[in-house]
């Protein structure tokens, strides 16, 4: 089990009503056509299958197949003055061991074998040939008689040079087929292109292959989209700028966290600057070969300055864009650095010429290399953050078209029960409440749904049928309530919104869930009674039962970080100090930038800075004795406990602070109504070892 506060909600895509459209046809593969090449090639071997037989004399062919009646036929071939005949053996007399040698050792992929001719020889003509076997008829008259075929001209298919020349001839065929799509040449496509490696995989999008992607599909995103339909609007009217003497960034780089829509915005880019539109990631730059990824980003220069005006989409740069110099190896060879060497020369380099815009996205913008950072290269930073309550509401409304939900969804009370959620997260959680009101044959999605899904998001999928003991029932119970008890009558803490004893997620036996305010500076008093409200469930337990549990293994997780946090990064120690060793690009993971005694002292303040707050937390579940035991109690009997059910056993909180959901849903002047929903839980595990991960609800 694990209290955690959800500091940021999840989004989903939604679900349409729109007709799906008919699905594309399967894209051939070629390797049926390899398949079909193959066996081709068999099967003209086995029809050339005439030529390599056994020469012998005709004395053993007298006395050996003639005389014995194994011969079935005779086909004479002129050569030059002689002639060339071919023995047809008897299929009968194959099975005798002085024939099956001759068809064993043909049976290859130019053999004979059974279908003959398998032996030949040479003898004047093909008059003195029918005389000889005649004469042997007249001197051995068990001798049967046999037909004698003359052939006119040579067969080219029995003549063993010509099968070679066919077999070679096929075989160059396939193999320059084969080339041909390696090197990307005609009826070649992307992938194998061997002879072509140094090419870009850049993705061209141009009026053939247009985005549908706008501005209007991007929500939330008011000020970022301001900064990128500048340089859409120079590409369209170059004139309203240049006449100022103005000039167009050259780049521009979104910065964001993952799922904030980085990618979205550069989609909504190349759907309406109506130019060529260059897609890649940083990864199709790398390979293994030495030189290829700056070969690659030649390659996608000369073909974006052929396409000029155009955009050049660079998605996760900092696959190559990280800061040069750091773990080298000594002699080594960083084909990595030499890809951003070219990156840095083409973008604004001696040559450079003019036309192209890039555009890139990263999520790790503290990793890049400060040449690619400075102006002439990436003249602006277009910062992504997630979104507020107005964008979030924004963002909602978006996701909510396609999806038949009730009168009584608003969007607003949406945004404002999903804090820090990014736009993937918000889509996803109107995907997962379509799925959910689908599940129960509704015919629209309503509210109730919604929660759900907000639940299903954070803190996992409810497991009901999960067996538990009563005793390990009761002490998550207890755990959950010290959590509740410790938010209800702390100050700084965020308002408890609903507190559930059914197992959720990974091994979450239980979970708290809270309504964060939405804020930048955080004060100390606050962190300490964020850390009080995570020593909750390990107080209530010491308290009640006299032993502690696993519970509570996430809950120390997170007291740990802070406890450091504060004494090591923000400077709310009075013995260390106003000193910060924060190193967001980790410079100094190979050696600390302080003393092994100042280190001591860290570990000392953090140690005395945790048994304080599990003091002081001991000492309010002890004071709220009489709650604990009411919201325990009532938690083993309903499992659920909402907002309302904690003001009718603890009575209203004692301080008048209001959220931002009550501010922002109703209004100045209203109290916030209780809240059947959830928001960011932090699940505590009661059955997870302690060398075990937490599960962790963001």
């Amino acid at each position: 089990m694990k209290d955690n506060q959800l500091e940021k909600p999840k989004p989903v895509r939604k679900i349409t009503n729109k007709k799906l459209s008919p699905s594309k046809p399967p894209k051939f593969n070629f390797m049926w056509f390899y398949a079909v090449i193959i066996i081709a090639f068999f099967v003209v071997a086995q029809i050339l299958n005439t030529g390599s037989t056994k020469q012998i004399s005709y004395q053993d062919f007298e006395s050996n197949m003639l005389k014995n009646n194994d011969v079935e036929k005779l086909t004479v071939f002129k050569e030059g003055e002689s002639a060339i005949v071919n023995v047809y053996i008897k299929k009968d007399s194959l099975k005798k061991k002085t024939q099956y040698a001759a068809v064993r050792d043909q049976r290859g992929m130019m053999g004979n074998g059974a279908n003959g001719p398998q032996y030949n020889f040479n003898y004047s003509s093909f008059k003195d040939v029918n005389e000889a076997i005649n004469a042997v008829r007249k001197d051995n008259p068990n001798v049967q008689k046999i037909p004698v075929l003359l052939e006119n001209g040579n067969s080219l298919l029995s003549n063993w040079f010509f099968q070679g020349v066919i077999m070679v001839l096929l075989f160059a065929a396939v193999w320059l087929f084969i080339m041909r799509r390696m090197g990307g040449g005609a009826g070649g496509g992307p992938g194998g292109q061997i002879f072509n490696i140094g090419k870009s995989k850049a993705t061209l999008f141009d009026k053939e292959s247009q985005v549908n992607v706008t501005f209007n599909d991007v929500a939330g995103l008011e000020e970022a989209k301001q900064e990128v339909m500048e340089i859409v609007d120079f590409l369209r009217n170059p004139k309203k700028y240049t006449n100022l003497g103005g000039k167009i960034p050259k780049g521009a780089l979104l910065v964001g966290s993952p799922g904030t829509g980085k990618t979205l915005l550069a989609k909504a880019v190349a759907g309406e600057a109506h130019v060529p539109f260059f897609s890649l990631s940083g990864s199709d730059f790398v390979e293994m070969f030495v030189g290829v990824g700056a070969s690659r980003v030649r390659d996608l220069f000369r073909q974006a300055k052929d396409k000029a005006p155009c955009i050049i989409f660079i998605d996760e740069i900092d696959a190559i864009g990280r800061a040069r110099g750091k773990n080298n190896i000594v002699g080594g060879n960083d084909e990595r650095e030499n890809t951003l060497n070219q990156l840095l020369v083409e973008m604004d380099g001696f040559g450079t010429d003019s036309g192209i815009i890039i555009l890139a996205a990263t999520n790790r913008p503290d990793v890049l290399d400060s040449a690619l950072l400075r102006p002439g290269r990436f003249d602006r930073q277009v910062s992504i953050d997630k979104p507020d309550l107005n964008g979030r509401e924004q963002i909602f409304k978006v996701h909510l078209k396609p999806v038949k939900v009730s009168e009584d969804v608003d969007a607003k009370k949406l945004s404002a029960q999903t804090p820090g959620f990014a736009g993937a997260e918000i889509a996803n959680v109107c995907n997962e409440a379509a799925l959910i009101a689908a599940r129960k044959n509704k015919e629209s999605v309503d509210m109730i749904d919604f929660q759900d899904a907000i639940d299903r998001v954070i803190g996992g999928l409810e497991k009901k049928n999960t067996l538990i003991s009563p005793e390990e029932k009761r002490v998550v119970a207890y755990h959950e309530a010290g959590h509740a008890i410790a938010g209800w009558f702390l100050e700084h803490t965020d308002p408890l919104v609903k507190v559930s004893i059914v197992p959720r997620g990974v091994a979450a036996l239980g979970y708290a869930q809270y309504l964060p305010n939405e804020r930048f500076l955080v004060a100390k008093e606050e962190l300490i009674d964020d850390m009080i409200l995570s020593m909750g469930g390990r107080a209530a337990e010491d308290i009640v039962f006299g032993k502690i549990t696993t519970g509570a293994l996430s809950d120390l997780e997170r007291i740990t970080r802070v406890a450091y946090g504060m004494v090591k990064i923000y400077g709310m120690n009075d013995k260390v100090g106003n000193v910060s060793f924060y190193d967001p690009q980790g410079e100094n993971q190979f050696s600390k930038p302080y003393s092994d005694q100042t280190a001591e002292l860290i570990d000392h303040e953090v140690r005395g800075l945790v048994d304080e707050v599990y003091q002081k937390t001991k000492d309010l579940i002890n004071k709220h004795r009489d709650g604990l035991e009411a919201v325990a109690k009532k938690l083993l009997e309903k499992e659920v406990l909402f907002q309302s059910d904690l003001e009718d056993l603890l009575g209203k909180r004692p301080f008048e602070h209001r959220t931002a959901y009550d501010k922002f849903v109703n209004g100045p002047d209203n109290s916030l109504e209780p809240l059947s929903g959830a928001l960011a839980p932090e699940s505590i595990s009661l059955d997870k070892e302690p060398g075990e991960e937490a599960p962790k609800a963001e």
